[in-house]
């Protein structure tokens, strides 16, 4: 596996590095050993992409960036770093330059949009006890209600964060589209993946969470993504 690229994996709002925990065990069955997963501040996309760009520069070679939710616009930001040699967007927000994620909802606005409340510090949050049914509803009300309690919120300002020079405009990528999403509307993923020239896209029959419901798909997306960067 030494030669195909690192891979950095890139959480979403509502969920930190441990979302990606399945994922990471499928990735490592199928002999990955260099993974890494980012702890985002989910305080502006410019802090997040920054903290994305550290984890990428420690890199000694060519990196994978993995995208899940807002985590698309992350790599999308921070993706033009040289090393990054291309991106996976996990029913991911990939905008274009001038987009923000909230614009793109307002598009297509997700079922579970209602189930959003946004705090006196401006923290926004999925109701935890609606998590279940926004979020991950292919999952045990079990791991929902902990996802829930366990959120770790954005500040709301951040949706309104706009992208400056998209790295899929640049870069290899791949993409796969959560057809039951209830986070981010289907037709907003169908849109964003068609204009990537996307490599390969996928639809698979999931929540917003794929990456913990349908592991083994998403992961064997990334290995695909990987192994093909390592032919190049």
């Amino acid at each position: 596996m030494s030669d195909k690229p690192t891979v950095i994996l890139v959480h979403g709002f509502w969920g930190g590095a441990a979302h990606w925990n399945k994922v990471i065990i499928e990735l490592t069955r199928m002999g990955h050993t260099n993974i890494h997963a980012v702890e985002l501040p989910l305080t502006s996309l410019g802090d997040d992409a920054e903290r994305t760009r550290k984890m990428v520069a420690q890199q000694s070679g060519p990196v994978l960036l993995v995208g899940h939710s807002y985590g698309g616009a992350v790599i999308t930001e921070a993706g033009n770093a040289p090393n990054v040699a291309g991106l996976v967007y996990i029913a991911a927000f990939a905008p274009d330059a001038g987009e923000s994620p909230g614009a793109i909802t307002q598009e297509h606005v997700p079922l579970a949009a209602a189930n959003l409340t946004l705090d006196s510090d401006g923290y926004l949050w999925v109701k935890p006890e609606l998590l279940h049914e926004s979020f991950c509803q292919d999952l045990t009300e079990e791991e929902g209600l902990v996802m829930g309690i366990t959120q770790k919120a954005p500040l709301a300002s951040t949706f309104g964060d706009t992208i400056t020079a998209p790295a899929w405009k640049t870069k290899p990528s791949w993409y796969q589209i959560s057809t039951d999403d209830r986070m981010i509307a289907p037709e907003n993923q169908k849109r964003m993946s068609s204009r990537l020239g996307a490599r390969k896209i996928i639809s698979l029959d999931a929540s917003h969470a794929s990456l913990a419901s349908q592991q083994v798909e998403v992961a064997s997306l990334i290995d695909e993504a990987a192994t093909e960067l390592a032919k190049n």
